[in-house]
């Protein structure tokens, strides 16, 4: 056959604001009456918040002048807070010496679509004329907590005030305007947000398990004001720290609690072997080999995602300097929740008549399709839709009329098994979802019978099936698709509303039990994509992103990634394609997105590429492992 099917692995079980002063990252200094690096020539151009976020521009705070108005201390501070200045000093030159001993900038991070619209001042707010009060507004669409998550709202007006006071100069002549109330933490538009944080995936062990979780989270894109780290530093401390608030129930870290950097490192740094030493407290001083490779490997994993770094292997050291333990990537591999077999992974479809299909992703366009063995190549089952498990050895198929679940080998001809579910629901589109397969080998599928929505996970996809509870699944709500991720722990879910339209939300899995008759559920969803009112098609792109097919209020069709904190940005849209209903990603980026358009079939979409025709055949329901 032109696909291979070896199998890779199984687990074990606005307003009144003035211009922003802007300058290249060429220039190393605060602006105040000039740069010695600035063109001699050319026009000078603002930078507005408005814009897409860019990181090679920086913003550089200005300290207030001598006998400011009210307006342009405000003003002054909202500028001040999107800078990078260390400390935020010249921020806090705008404030009073109380507010400036009590603000808290790493505190949180309000995210507004634009710039905060700041207001003309409202005198009835002190009647006593004490001072002055600026509302500000703006429409939230985020935030993000001390622990660096970000955590999307449907947008909602936000509103706050900064209250502004006179106090005795510095030099003891005259009073000078300074704030007295300001919001908490930081207020930043959407494009400032993108311009100074970037998003980093933490990772740590699945609860009882040997492998890892990615735990997406926001760290400055270059020094951070308040710790005055790199981002690499700022990156192992953001892991030390622990998980964020929505992922600790189901996962662990195997660095002993209260294990931190060693007092004063800000700065971290490979050595020419690629070697990336990592100095610890003596909390970790006592820790074992095989616990310290773990300690390694979630190291390894988090900062792989950094561009900025390469680090091939991690040391760690005791307090004293000594070293703890070794470890490379090529080591760290073991704990991957789907690992690297140096192959592209092979994308399946359902073909017409309702067989399952392979596509060779290196083929050219309308490359010929092929009948995988075992019953459902062979048309044993007329399928409605499938997944393949992670080793590419077995798949579960709902059939044509969707009532019945099914599992069976895609490598040898063999006979077709017994139905594992049957839904009992009167019309095709009210039975079984698609099914989905975690990385250990669970089988997940959802029963949208409008009587009893439920949501089901078969152990091993051949063991009983087990009822996950799912509290939030209420008269009126139903699992229209999941999608599970390759560590088990999160899984994606397009629930159809009583109003009728359909949401994405992400879950955490919490397992209880042993293998036999485990109990499982699903709590805590959150918000993907709000601003997306209609989602048709989900598919996990990697660690802790995903692809969505959906439309924005009033908008069209898109398709897009995001993160699974929610996250998005303007590089984020993939090219347009009209029609799709279903789509799916690779682990990876080695394999193309693939999709299914009433328009054009199943179609790919190489990096750096348009979309086109994958197959000749007619089919549907495209499909990468998992």
């Amino acid at each position: 056959m032109g696909a291979d099917f070896r199998g890779k692995r199984k687990r074990a079980g606005g307003g009144g604001r003035g211009a922003r002063t802007s300058v290249l990252l060429a220039c190393g200094g605060f602006l105040v009456a000039g740069c010695a690096t600035m063109p001699d020539s050319g026009d000078v151009r603002n930078v507005k918040a408005s814009n897409p976020g860019d990181s090679q521009v920086r913003v550089y705070a200005v300290q207030p002048r001598e006998n400011a108005e009210p307006d342009e201390i405000v003003d002054g501070f909202l500028e001040a807070m999107t800078s990078d200045d260390p400390g935020f000093a010249t921020a806090r030159t705008y404030l009073t010496k109380q507010a400036a001993r009590t603000w808290r900038p790493a505190q949180s991070i309000t995210v507004l679509t634009t710039a905060p619209d700041r207001e003309q001042a409202d005198r009835l707010a002190d009647p006593e004329n004490k001072g002055r009060s600026y509302p500000i507004r703006g429409r939230q669409i985020a935030t993000v907590d001390s622990r660096h998550a970000y955590q999307p709202v449907n947008p909602v007006e936000y509103k706050d005030f900064i209250h502004v006071v006179q106090q005795p100069a510095a030099d003891g002549k005259g009073k000078e305007w300074r704030i007295d109330h300001l919001p908490p933490g930081l207020v930043l538009s959407e494009a400032d947000f993108q311009r100074n944080y970037r998003s980093v995936n933490k990772y740590y062990f699945a609860s009882g398990e040997d492998w890892v979780v990615a735990d997406p989270v926001y760290i400055r894109q270059r020094q951070d004001p308040a710790t005055r780290m790199d981002p690499v530093t700022q990156t192992v401390k953001a892991l030390l720290e622990g998980p964020t608030n929505w992922l600790k129930p189901s996962v662990d870290s195997r660095f002993p609690s209260g294990t931190a950097l060693k007092a004063g490192v800000t700065s971290l740094a490979t050595d020419d072997q690629s070697t990336l030493k990592v100095p610890l407290n003596a909390k970790a001083d006592r820790v074992g080999g095989e616990v310290c490779r773990r300690m390694a490997a979630q190291l390894l994993f988090t900062l792989g995602g950094l561009t900025s770094v390469r680090v091939e292997q991690v040391e760690l050291q005791r307090a004293d300097g000594e070293r703890l333990c070794v470890l490379s990537k090529a080591q760290a591999e073991e704990f991957a929740p789907v690992r690297d077999s140096g192959r592209a992974e092979n994308p399946f479809f359902v073909h017409e008549n309702g067989t399952l299909m392979a596509m060779p992703v290196g083929g050219k366009a309308d490359t010929p399709a092929e009948e995988t063995p075992g019953p459902f190549g062979k048309g044993m089952m007329p399928l409605r839709s499938v997944a393949v498990d992670r080793d590419e050895s077995r798949a579960a198929g709902v059939s044509k009329d969707g009532k019945q679940l099914r599992v069976a080998s895609i490598l040898s001809d063999q006979e077709l098994r017994p139905a594992l579910l049957t839904s009992h629901a009167a019309r095709p589109e009210d039975r079984l979802s698609a099914p989905s397969w975690d990385g250990r080998g669970d089988l997940w599928v959802a029963d949208r019978d409008p009587a009893k929505p439920r949501l089901w996970m078969v152990p091993d996809g051949e063991g009983e099936p087990v009822e996950v509870r799912a509290p939030w699944l209420t008269d009126g709500t139903r699992v229209e698709s999941l999608r599970v991720s390759a560590d088990g722990v999160r899984i994606a879910l397009l629930i159809k509303e009583k109003d009728g339209t359909t949401t994405l939300r992400i879950g955490r899995v919490e397992r209880e039990g042993g293998a036999v008759r485990p109990t499982v559920a699903v709590v805590d969803l959150q918000p993907v994509a709000p601003r997306m009112e209609a989602v048709t098609s989900v598919s996990w792109a990697g660690p802790s992103r995903l692809v969505v097919v959906g439309k924005e209020a009033g908008g069209v069709q898109q398709i897009r990634y995001v993160q699974t904190d929610g996250a998005t940005s303007t590089t984020s849209v993939l090219p347009g394609l009209n029609g799709v209903t279903a789509v799916s990603a690779p682990h990876d980026d080695r394999a193309p997105v693939v999709a299914y358009s009433g328009n054009d079939g199943i179609v790919r979409l190489e990096t750096g590429a348009n979309w086109q025709r994958m197959v000749k055949v007619l089919g549907s329901s495209p499909v990468y492992p998992g």
